[in-house]
């Protein structure tokens, strides 16, 4: 069983930075593919970044470039660097994780944290 907690959300102006946390508990952390979703209101989950277990990464279209997904196996971590951040960046963001490789859909993840909120103003 894995645990996740994200943490680092907030409000920020367009333009700006964020950095998103997820710790995670268990000893199998390193063998985990750990992924960014993030919801909008009245929109569907939508996926953002992924880190397979052996460090290859993946991103949505809307935030390469911008986005970069990291993770600390010996603190447990995943991490969501945000730059340059816009408008249409704010959702609730959760972190997700799966064994070994990622995905891109949000029913192939088998643990969820409770969700950050992130609001970008104008």
């Amino acid at each position: 069983q894995v645990q996740l907690v994200e943490s680092g959300g907030g409000l920020v102006q367009a333009g700006g930075y964020l950095r998103l946390a997820c710790a995670a508990s268990g000893r199998t952390f390193s063998t985990y593919a750990m992924a960014w979703f993030r919801q909008a209101p009245g929109k569907e989950r939508e996926f953002v970044a992924a880190i397979s277990w052996r460090d290859f990464t993946l991103y949505a279209d809307s935030v390469k470039g911008r986005f970069t997904i990291s993770r600390d196996n010996a603190k447990n971590t995943v991490y969501l660097q945000m730059n340059s951040l816009k408008p249409e960046d704010t959702a609730v963001y959760y972190c997700a994780g799966r064994p070994f490789v990622y995905a891109t859909n949000h029913h192939d993840y088998d643990y969820w944290g409770q969700g950050t909120q992130v609001t970008v103003s104008s």
